[in-house]
C-alpha cells in the first residue's frame, strides 16, 4: 500500500515539475528583460534538479541524486556568472 502511495505521489510531483519547467521555458523565451530570462533559467535548473531527485526516489538509484548535485552546482555557478555579467558587463575582471 505505501509503495503505491509513493508511486502516485512521485508521479504527481513529476507532473507538476514538468509543468513548472514549461512555464520557466516560456519565461525564458518571452522575457522581456534579461533579468527575467536569468530568473527563468534559474527556475528551470532548480526544477530539473528536483525532477531528478524525484526520479531517484522512485527508482532507488543513486545516479539521479549525483546528477542532480552536478546540475545544482553548475546552475548556481552559471546564475552567479550571468548576474555578474548583467551588473558589470563582464564576468572575468
Amino acid at each position: 500500500m505505501s509503495g503505491t502511495i509513493l508511486l502516485v505521489a512521485t508521479l504527481l510531483a513529476q507532473g507538476m515539475l514538468v509543468i513548472a519547467m514549461l512555464l520557466a521555458v516560456l519565461r525564458i523565451l518571452r522575457g522581456p528583460r534579461a533579468q527575467d530570462r536569468v530568473l527563468g533559467l534559474d527556475t528551470l535548473y532548480v526544477n530539473a534538479m528536483l525532477l531528478l531527485i524525484t526520479m531517484g526516489i522512485r527508482t532507488g538509484s543513486i545516479f539521479f541524486f549525483e546528477a542532480s548535485l552536478v546540475i545544482g552546482v553548475l546552475g548556481f555557478v552559471s546564475t552567479l556568472a550571468l548576474a555578474k555579467f548583467l551588473m558589470r558587463g563582464e564576468v572575468i575582471e
